[in-house]
């Protein structure tokens, strides 16, 4: 059994060394009673967290310390980024990030096992650095959060002290209907993909109209950091290869999405350092890592984590399924985009990026304007296929200017 009490989490809390780095669950997971139980309770702490969403605490004596920066982070001034590839963040607990406590967000026990549900991420390495260090493990103990398998299991052993509580789960907004650019970018996109393929994606616009547009096909296999709705509607359409499990390391979506995976064997939750591992996502069967940027220059490079110099997310996984698929036999590594940035009104083909380099030697860029093959080709190449079958019609006149500066024509 597992304590659950208010008063015994805010003591153990209290007795953590001055200044810890405790680890919570991140992305949609973030278990926000131990938060504000933390805050109250510790002067100053560094708190590590994946993709922090709006409402982590922000005062003095709070450091918000991230390999993947979200929305509730851009902006905090006690913000540290840590520069890593995501499969490497469990290396950082054991090298130089270690950790004091561990703050999970579970489900009920279930046979002497709690759940991590819809998180699993960094999470299992955290707790294993934790441990070894003597540190504390707490758990938000939520009766809603589904029970998943895999290396979402901890035994209730490791645990330290909990707190029961029932609260809803973060759910995404009703999707706005799919843009013209969206759809015609999802279809071009699923033209690529193969029978049988394994797939890795994210979540947003255009990886919905991928998802959406791949409905026709069949034997399709799923090895992701993570995935949402999308992948239901593949189930349902017979996409899915029955006979395979559908491999993720944390997810987000609806009600009915947590309702789907409650119990689900057939999803397998596995810890950051495998799911990402790009030798593990080389061995599966004509593995599709298809991925999106906020720019993408004449050289194939990529920019995804940085706006105006300053971080807007990190490098995630990005770069490692792109080497993992590049190795995979049959595999592809697809970088997705529309070819103007709406809000920004600009170009996302440029010249040359201007920030530090997020990946680089994709497949193909794909943009609503057409489909720019890169793998295999030359650099002179390269830059024509993004000139005219990616970039916006408006910049191709200035783009080959630029490419023969670049010496790229």
């Amino acid at each position: 059994m597992i304590t659950a009490d208010t008063a015994a989490v805010a003591a153990a809390l209290r007795a953590l060394p001055d200044n810890p780095r405790i680890v919570a669950s991140g992305n949609h997971s973030i278990p926000w009673e131990l938060v504000r139980l933390l805050d109250e309770h510790v002067e100053s702490f560094v708190l590590n967290t994946l993709n922090g969403p709006p409402g982590l605490p922000e005062r003095e004596g709070v450091v918000v310390e991230t390999s993947f920066v979200g929305a509730g982070q851009r902006r905090h001034p006690g913000l540290r980024y840590v520069p890593s590839r995501l499969s490497l963040v469990p290396v950082l607990f054991r090298r130089s990030l270690p950790v004091d406590a561990v703050l999970l967000h579970c489900s009920p026990p279930r046979d002497g096992v709690v759940s991590l549900g819809i998180e699993v991420n960094v999470l299992p390495a955290a707790i294993e650095a934790c441990r070894e260090r003597g540190g504390l493990v707490v758990a938000q103990v939520n009766e809603r959060m589904p029970f998943t398998y895999g290396d979402a299991l901890v035994p209730v052993e490791h645990i330290d002290v909990g707190l029961e509580v029932s609260i809803p789960l973060p759910t995404p907004p009703a999707a706005a209907p799919l843009g013209e650019d969206a759809r015609v970018i999802g279809e071009r996109v699923a033209a690529m993909v193969p029978d049988g393929a394994t797939l890795q994606m994210g979540i947003g616009a255009v990886p919905d109209a991928v998802l959406a547009a791949l409905t026709g096909h069949r034997g399709l296999r799923l090895w992701t950091e993570m995935f949402s709705d999308g992948v239901l509607a593949l189930d349902a359409a017979g996409a899915l290869d029955d006979d395979h499990p559908l491999t993720t390391s944390f997810l987000f979506g609806t009600q009915r999405l947590y309702d789907w995976l409650d119990g689900n064997r057939r999803v397998h939750l596995l810890r950051t350092e495998r799911t990402n591992d790009p030798a593990l996502i080389a061995r599966q069967r004509f593995m599709t890592s298809i991925n999106t940027a906020l720019e993408v220059d004449l050289f194939g490079q990529a920019n995804a984590s940085r706006i105006d110099a300053r971080i807007h997310s990190g490098f995630g996984g990005q770069t490692d399924f792109i080497v993992g698929a590049l190795h995979a036999q049959g595999g592809q590594s697809i970088m997705a985009l529309r070819s103007w940035h709406p809000k920004a009104d600009v170009s996302t083909i440029v010249p040359l990026v201007d920030e530090p380099v997020t990946s680089f030697q994709a497949s193909a860029i794909v943009t609503e304007q057409g489909t720019a093959p890169l793998f295999g080709c030359s650099e002179k190449e390269q830059a024509a296929h993004l000139i005219e079958r990616a970039a916006h019609p408006r910049v191709r006149a200035e783009l080959w200017e630029e490419a023969h500066h670049l010496g790229l024509a």
